[in-house]
C-alpha cells in the first residue's frame, strides 16, 4: 500500500501545477496574443503564458492575463500518428455539450491557422477547483469518498444519456461496430509505434476482433475518463469540468463505464482492503447504480472489457513511446510509461483468458 501511496503522490507532484514553457513547444506569444484580441471574446491583455506539467500528448498553456486565467490546447509539433492530437474534435465536442449544462469548460476560439503559434489549437476557460490524482481519496472521509465516485458515476451516466444527434454530434463518430474499429485503430497504433515484441500484444490482436460482445448502443465516449482528467468544485462534491476530450468519438458506453471500473482492477483502489469501510462503492456497486441511471437492465460479463481496456491502454502507452522514439513527446516521464507496457500485456491476457481465450 506504501509503495501505491508513493507512485500516486510522485504522479501528482509531476502533473500539478504549471512550469515555462518547454523550450521545444515555445512559439511566438505575441501571434498568439493578437489572435486572442481578435477572437476571444472579453480578452484583454497583457498575457502571460505557462505550460501546465500534466499530459504526455496535447501540450497544454495557462494563459493568464490580468482579469482572467484561460487554457490553451494545442497539437503538438513534429511528426505525428495518423487522426492523433484532434484538438479540433476536442473543440467540437465541447461546444456541443457546453449548452447543454453539462459539466464542460467553456469553449472561446479554435485557431486551424498553422501560421499563428506553428500547429492547430483551441482556448477555453480555465476552470478552478479540485483535480483528484490519488483514486484513493486519502484525505478524504468515507461519506466523502463515496458522495465523489457516485459523482463521478451520475457525471458519465449523464454523458451517454446527452442526446448526441439533438447536440448536433450525428457525425461525430460511426455508430455501431465500435469496438471491432477501436481494436483495428489501436493495433495499429500499437504496431506503428512498436519498440518491442510482447506475446500476450500479439496473442490480444488476434482474438479481441473475433469474441467482440454483442451490444450495438452508441452515445458520446468521452474515451479517458477519470477522476484525474474532471475537476470537482471546491467543497462540494460535484464535478464542475470533465477534461481532455482527445478520444472522444460516437461509440458503444460502455468502452467509457468498463474502462472507469478498471480502477478497480488496478492502481490504489486495488489495493484497499475493505471498499466498503473506505467508503468506495463496489464494483457491483457501481455496477448496478450504473445500469440504474443509464436503463440497462445488467451487464454481461465484464472479463472482456477489461481484457479490451488494458490492451487499448498498452496501446495508448505505446504510443507515447513511439514519440519518445521519435522525439516528439511532451513530458521527460513518457520514456517510464515503456516499463508499463509488459505488465499492461500480462493484464490483459490474464482478463482474456478468464474470458474464454485459449
Amino acid at each position: 500500500m506504501a509503495e501505491v501511496d508513493a507512485a500516486e503522490q510522485q504522479r501528482e507532484q509531476l502533473n500539478t501545477g504549471t512550469k515555462p514553457v518547454a523550450e521545444s513547444h515555445r512559439f511566438d506569444e505575441a501571434k498568439l496574443a493578437a489572435w486572442m484580441q481578435a477572437n476571444v471574446e472579453g480578452y484583454q491583455g497583457p498575457l502571460e503564458v505557462r505550460q501546465f506539467k500534466g499530459g504526455q500528448s496535447n501540450p497544454t498553456y495557462q494563459l493568464v492575463t490580468p482579469t482572467r486565467k484561460y487554457v490553451m490546447r494545442r497539437k503538438p509539433p513534429g511528426k505525428l500518428l495518423p487522426s492523433a492530437h484532434a484538438v479540433d474534435r476536442e473543440f467540437r465536442v465541447i461546444s456541443a455539450l457546453h449548452p447543454t449544462g453539462f459539466p464542460v469548460a467553456r469553449p472561446y476560439g479554435l485557431c486551424v491557422d498553422e501560421d499563428v503559434i506553428g500547429t492547430m489549437f483551441y482556448v477555453m476557460d480555465m476552470v478552478e477547483g479540485r483535480i483528484l490524482w490519488d483514486q484513493s481519496l486519502p484525505a478524504y472521509e468515507p461519506a466523502e469518498r463515496r458522495a465523489i465516485y457516485m459523482a463521478q458515476l451520475k457525471t458519465l451516466a449523464d454523458l451517454h444519456n446527452t442526446d448526441y444527434v439533438k447536440v448536433g454530434l450525428s457525425d461525430f463518430g460511426r455508430p455501431g461496430n465500435y469496438f471491432a474499429r477501436q481494436i483495428d485503430r489501436w493495433t495499429k497504433q500499437y504496431k506503428a509505434s512498436e519498440t518491442e515484441r510482447h506475446e500476450e500484444i500479439e496473442r490480444l490482436i488476434e482474438w479481441l476482433p473475433r469474441t467482440v460482445p454483442d451490444d450495438e448502443q452508441t452515445s458520446i465516449v468521452h474515451g479517458d475518463y477519470r477522476l484525474d482528467n474532471m475537476v470537482l468544485h471546491a467543497t462540494e462534491p460535484r464535478v464542475i469540468a470533465v477534461l481532455d476530450w482527445e478520444l472522444s468519438t460516437l461509440g458503444n458506453p460502455l468502452a467509457d463505464f468498463t474502462y472507469l471500473l478498471m480502477n478497480w482492477n488496478t492502481g490504489s483502489i486495488a489495493a484497499i482492503p475493505d471498499l466498503e469501510a473506505h467508503g468506495i462503492p463496489t464494483v457491483e456497486e457501481y455496477v448496478d447504480e450504473y445500469c440504474r441511471l443509464t436503463g440497462r437492465s445488467g451487464l454481461p460479463d465484464l472479463n472482456w472489457y477489461f481484457a479490451y481496456n488494458a490492451f487499448r491502454l498498452a496501446g495508448i502507452l505505446q504510443g507515447i513511446v513511439g514519440r519518445v522514439r521519435d522525439g516528439t513527446a511532451n513530458s521527460p516521464q513518457a520514456l517510464a510509461t515503456a516499463e508499463r507496457i509488459p505488465l499492461l500485456a500480462k493484464t490483459a491476457w490474464s482478463f482474456a483468458q478468464k474470458a474464454g481465450a485459449r
